[in-house]
């Protein structure tokens, strides 16, 4: 491993490169945000953090400012990280990475069978919190981001200041069925490029085009052609349908 740059989100620790020297890639997962890359005799645990990336390049690439480390392959190929503003990281673990304080606490994932209509009915009940904000708390469901929210919540004829308290059995399993559809989309084509997000292979993604409200603010609705209205909920910008969504 080379390491060009160790001040990221926390500090790579000295012993990083010796301890995965010489070890075999055995399997890569995925938990909420995080890629897992199991090692011999530990874990990768990545992060991408908001402007960071993964590329399979030549060794012989010269790396760009920003390329903060590489994970050198026999294979003459190298894994490049690339973040400009140093909130991803990267940590090793030789225990579960499942219990790593990072990953512990989780709650499921969108397209598990966990996450289900009655799992989100009753994880509203007596919550006065906005709707929209608790699909984004990853201590109810991991990886459903602002985009995707307020595209499940459009999807769903549901308004996103509506109080979690006070979504019926019904809109829960009309919810949970938009959030997995919202996702597997947008997974299928390669996600929402809004700025500066590409794949690994560095190709934008399409989902953008397909989007009914986010940053469509005072376009007509896809649907009834009302105005598309924005406001702001948790410092984030919120986009609905005044008409489609009650």
């Amino acid at each position: 491993m080379i390491v060009r740059e160790r001040r990221l989100r926390w500090p790579i620790a000295a012993n990083f490169e010796k301890a995965i020297r010489h070890q075999t890639v055995r399997r890569i997962d995925r938990r909420a945000k995080y890629i897992l890359i199991t090692l011999d005799t530990g874990t990768l645990i990545m992060h991408l953090g908001m402007s960071g990336s993964l590329r399979m390049l030549a060794a012989a690439v010269p790396p760009r400012t920003h390329d903060h480390w590489d994970i050198v392959l026999d294979t003459g190929q190298v894994l490049r990280f690339h973040d400009p503003r140093r909130f991803g990281s990267v940590i090793w673990t030789e225990s579960d990475p499942q219990a790593h304080p990072l990953l512990a606490k989780l709650a499921p994932e969108p397209l598990s069978a966990k996450f289900d209509a009655e799992y989100l009915y009753r994880a509203t009940r007596k919550r006065s919190v906005a709707i929209k904000q608790l699909i984004m708390n990853s201590q109810l469901v991991v990886g459903v981001g602002n985009i995707y929210a307020s595209e499940a919540l459009f999807r769903a004829r549901i308004s996103p200041r509506r109080a979690a308290r006070r979504i019926t059995r019904a809109q829960a399993q009309a919810l949970t069925r938009a959030i997995k559809e919202v996702l597997a989309e947008a997974i299928k084509i390669g996600g929402t490029t809004l700025r500066d997000y590409v794949s690994a292979e560095g190709t934008p993604g399409y989902f953008r085009q397909k989007l009914f409200v986010y940053e469509r603010a005072k376009q007509p609705c896809r649907v009834c052609k009302t105005p598309i209205k924005q406001f702001f909920q948790g410092q984030r910008s919120t986009y609905w349908c005044p008409n489609c969504q009650r």
